[in-house]
């Protein structure tokens, strides 16, 4: 079913005093020389987190331990040319199945550019073709269908991918979902019976529900917001530039990770129980690293 988003504008979001300093933080640091610039996180069920490494084809694993290693590699097209970034090469988001497979969005401005499949130790295989013009984002998978979709920053739509046909529909799309000047749909997830979507550029969160009712704005005023997560009703988010985390729900938005917690452009947050997970990329400088915090 295919959305057409229609806008409602939501409250002004209140920005609250930073919380108090965690429990318990712990940071692995990766390494920026080999290109570990981790983009988006998946979680596998012993606690380690599956990280893509934006500009590099490698998916890597971090260990309850520490221990960083790279499980796989989409190959690097010699003739990619990424749009804005102009990269030849960009991995986007990351999901799990419940089978071990993960499902990574590969941009490389050509023919290369669509949804993977990567069985860890195996070949990373296409299984469906998406627009070369397109910025392939964040990736959420329905545990329902166990269709996943895909959000294209550039071209002001999601898509839905089934992984056994390779059948890619636009299912939603809209002015929602549109950038300003740069980045538009970003992150995705699938929650309480709807897909949401970041815009980064408009510092929304937007809400879709899977019975085709027309999306809406849910929550504004976050900043240039990337990936997110739910812990029940309240949304944790990274926020990119501003070098924040917060958390978004009835009382307004929060600060409660920072600089002072080694951020450096958050770029995706997982959450497990008590514990958070945090992607640095330093695309703009810093240092590129997982946060722990309990």
């Amino acid at each position: 079913m295919k959305h057409i988003g229609v806008a409602l504008t939501a409250a002004a979001a209140l920005v609250l005093p930073a919380a108090p300093a965690q429990a318990a933080t712990r940071i692995v640091p990766l390494d920026l020389a080999a290109g570990q610039q981790p983009e988006n996180i998946a979680l596998e069920p012993d606690g380690s987190a599956d990280l893509t490494f934006a500009y590099t084809g490698e998916i890597g694993r971090v260990t309850p331990g520490g221990r960083v290693r790279v499980i796989a590699r989409v190959p690097v097209p010699a003739d990619g040319d990424v749009p804005v970034v102009h990269k030849k090469l960009f991995l986007g988001g990351i999901a799990r199945d419940p089978a071990g497979n993960l499902y990574v969005a590969v941009s490389t401005g050509t023919a290369a550019t669509g949804l993977y499949r990567v069985r860890p130790g195996g070949t990373p295989v296409k299984v469906a073709s998406l627009p070369p013009s397109g910025f392939q984002n964040g990736v959420a998978r329905d545990p329902a269908s166990g269709d996943l979709f895909v959000a294209d920053s550039f071209g002001s739509v999601v898509r839905r991918v089934s992984p056994r046909t390779g059948q890619v529909t636009d299912w939603a799309t809209g002015d929602l979902l549109a950038p300003v000047s740069g980045f538009g749909a970003n992150g995705v997830q699938v929650h309480d019976g709807a897909v949401w979507v970041s815009n980064l550029d408009r510092g929304t969160l937007v809400r879709f529900p899977l019975d085709g009712a027309p999306g809406r704005v849910a929550f504004t005023g976050l900043g240039p917001v990337d990936d997110f997560a739910f812990r029940g009703t309240t949304v944790v988010a990274a926020i990119n530039q501003e070098n924040r985390v917060v958390t978004a729900g009835r009382d307004g938005v929060r600060t409660i990770l920072s600089t002072s917690d080694g951020l450096a452009n958050p770029t995706a947050v997982a959450v497990r129980g008590g514990a958070l997970y945090v992607t640095d990329s330093a695309y703009f400088g810093g240092s590129p690293n997982l946060l722990l915090v309990h």
